[in-house]
């Protein structure tokens, strides 16, 4: 017993003893020292210029440092929130942007030092203002002239190219934008544009993408340019007597593809004035069997037979008929066209009392997109032998003229064909006319300019070159119909329902009864939509975002083109007809009509009208008023004189789905000449009584 309390009592000696020293209570202790805060480098750079800005730095780093010019350091602890402060602007240059924050605010940049940093400070330098300079090539111009106005655009020696694009107004002018190129374009002002006085023409500049980073907006003026009206005069020579005028001008062609006894077909003709129907339709006319209405690759209407198309809408509209023969195809569609079947076909016209007139061998043979079985494809001596002549008693000529001797046969013809097509044919078969089509445009490449200003004109030019082919061939004076008119020669777009192609029909009328043309029909009175397939670009003028072939509208279940209006529904193409059938009256003769002044913008055609005169007057500006007088040669008063207009203006309605007839105006009795303004983008007749 007495062992164990002695053992217990070292032990407890012993524990105390370690407790002491482990507690440091024992001599011989240590200590251990804390390591070094963390630090981070702020460097604040600057751009434009790269040094000398002064920045204010705060809050101080751990040298006490603080603000400084760029570029400059400071050292922080770890997790410091500094802040940079840069001066708006710096000589010249303006501050822009901040890089490198943590978060940034206008010219203050907040930085969490958690690595070692870089911030940049970017200036620039101001933007210039450009100098326009605008350069007339003329001072002083009448109404009657266009003006080329030269504009440059510098930044001044040592800076970049200015680039971008101007416009250039004054008062209600303005033209469209004009891409610089080099620093400089030139704008074309109009004929008509400029207010008559005195002009100031103004240039605005604006920079494009690239351009805005060195530029200003900027404007320049001209010097004054004076602008003098010119009167516009058109004197009618009442004693120069034209050709003869013919109502068979106001022609359309109809398809066997359309239902002919649609019940709107009669009464929109007739309300338009068309006195003519070309008939099968265009190619199909290759390929088309009348006696059976069948098709050789093709299914024409169930409706369209031959007979119903004459019992539905030929007699009930007592229109003139042409045909078009079959040259293309045999009626079992593994040969060429028989002329038996165009015989046989006079025959049946007239035992119907068709009104057939007119009758073509083939549709456009010359060209090879035309079905032809013939051994030589579209080949102008094959063509020409299969017409044959009277004593061919084999040939188309001959045939047809043994079934109905009044009956008129035709041929094809396209002056500057390749392969040469008219003189051989014209002078190697027997014919009673011509039969000719006109479409000035291919599809994509339209122009409302050309359009309205130039493509009538050059429908002459071909009238008169197939005179001269036919003065060649020996048979001078032969008829010229014109088989097919419009305006592109496939895929039309908006253009084919714009006022511009109106005011284009308008002119070809004008210039087929000045050229003494027999008979027309424009391609194609119903049936033919196009729908969006057609240019619809914003470059042409019109609100419809479709086109078709056809003039008068189809109505709402023809979907692709239903905003054209209810069936039966007139375009401006129509309208123009509508307008020409007061002019295009049988027994009346051509006038002589001289224009002086703005020979640019205004057009006119004249004739004899019920013992006075009619004019057909169009002005094809498209924004400017035009002042008329019209003088006649022989009278100085008129009883009575109306007008009748269909203009841009009308057509804009449109825009709402307003399809609006022409104005009339009585002016009652009037002395002679007389003032006339014509509207922008106008087609005016003019009626002067005695």
């Amino acid at each position: 017993m007495k062992d164990l309390q002695h053992n217990a009592a070292l032990w407890l000696a012993v524990t105390l003893a370690s407790t002491l020293t482990a507690c440091g209570g024992g001599g011989g202790g240590s200590s251990t020292t804390p390591p070094p805060a963390t630090t981070y480098t702020l460097t604040v750079n600057s751009l434009s210029p790269a040094t000398g800005v002064a920045m204010m730095v705060s809050p101080a780093d751990t040298n006490g440092a603080t603000s400084g010019a760029t570029s400059l350091t400071r050292t922080y602890n770890s997790g410091t929130v500094v802040i940079v402060t840069a001066p708006a602007s710096s000589g010249n240059n303006t501050f822009q942007s901040w890089s490198g924050c943590t978060t940034a605010s206008k010219e203050t940049c907040n930085v969490s030092m958690t690595a070692n940093t870089t911030v940049t400070a970017t200036y620039a330098a101001p933007k210039i203002t450009p100098t326009v300079t605008v350069s007339p090539a003329s001072f002083a111009i009448t109404t009657a002239q266009s003006l080329s106005v030269a504009i440059a655009v510098s930044g001044g020696t040592g800076n970049p190219v200015v680039t971008g694009s101007v416009t250039l107004s004054s008062g209600a002018y303005s033209s469209a934008a004009t891409t610089l190129a080099g620093g400089a374009a030139t704008v074309n002002v109009p004929a008509g544009s400029l207010a008559v006085g005195s002009d100031t023409l103004t240039a605005s500049y604006t920079p494009d993408s690239a351009g805005s980073s060195a530029y200003n907006p900027a404007s320049g003026t001209s010097p004054v340019v004076t602008v003098t009206a010119v009167e516009t005069a058109i004197a009618i020579d009442q004693a120069s007597i034209g050709p003869a005028v013919t109502d068979k001008l106001l022609g359309m062609n109809m398809a066997a593809w359309y239902d002919p006894t649609t019940s709107a077909i009669v009464p929109a003709f007739q309300l338009a004035g068309i006195q003519a129907v070309r008939w099968p339709g265009g190619s199909w006319s290759d390929d088309y069997h009348w006696a059976t209405n069948t098709m050789c690759g093709n299914f024409p209407n169930s409706n369209a037979t031959f007979t119903n198309f004459v019992n539905q809408l030929v007699l009930p509209g007592n229109f003139d008929v042409a045909l078009t023969a079959n040259y293309g195809s045999n009626s079992t569609c593994n040969g060429p066209g028989q002329p038996a079947e165009a015989a046989a076909w006079i025959t049946q016209a007239k035992a119907i009392n068709a009104h057939v007139t007119h009758i073509t061998v083939g549709n456009e043979e010359y060209g090879s997109w035309e079905d032809d079985l013939h051994t030589a494809k579209n080949d102008a001596a094959t063509y020409a032998t299969a017409v044959g002549t009277a004593s061919t008693s084999a040939g188309y000529f001959a045939q047809i003229k043994a079934a109905d001797s009044s009956a008129l046969v035709g041929v094809d013809v396209n002056p500057g064909n390749s392969p040469a097509w008219d003189p051989i044919v014209l002078g190697n078969s027997q014919y009673d006319f011509v039969e000719y089509h006109y479409y000035p445009q291919a599809p994509g490449s339209e122009s409302d300019t050309y359009l309205v200003q130039q493509a009538a004109r050059g429908l002459t030019t071909s009238i008169n070159t197939i005179k001269t082919e036919l003065a060649t061939a020996g048979k001078p004076n032969t008829p010229i119909y014109v088989g097919e008119i419009g305006s592109v020669f496939s895929n039309p777009g908006k253009q084919s329902l714009s006022i511009t192609q109106g005011l284009y029909a308008g002119q070809v009328l004008g210039e087929m009864m000045n050229d003494g043309i027999s008979r027309a029909t424009w391609w194609i009175g119903f049936g033919n939509c196009n729908g969006t397939q057609g240019n619809d670009s914003s470059a042409l003028y019109g609100w419809q975002n479709f086109g078709g072939y056809n003039v008068f509208a189809d109505g709402p279940t023809d979907t692709p083109c239903a905003g054209a209006g209810p069936i039966g529904t007139m375009s401006p193409t129509a309208r123009a007809f509508q307008l020409f059938s007061k002019v295009a009256v049988n027994g009346e003769s051509v006038l002589t009509a001289n224009v002086t002044g703005d020979t640019t913008n205004v057009r006119a055609y004249a004739a004899t009208h019920s013992g006075g005169t009619v004019l057909v007057l169009f002005n094809v500006s498209q924004t400017v008023n035009e002042t008329i007088t019209v003088s006649l040669s022989a009278q100085n008063t008129s009883s009575d004189i109306s007008v009748e207009t269909y203009s841009k203006a009308i057509y804009d309605q449109s825009q709402a789905n307003v399809w609006a007839d022409p104005t009339t105006a009585d002016m009652g009795a009037q002395n002679l000449p007389l003032t006339l303004t014509l509207v922008p983008w106008s087609m005016n007749v003019v009626i002067i009584k005695p």
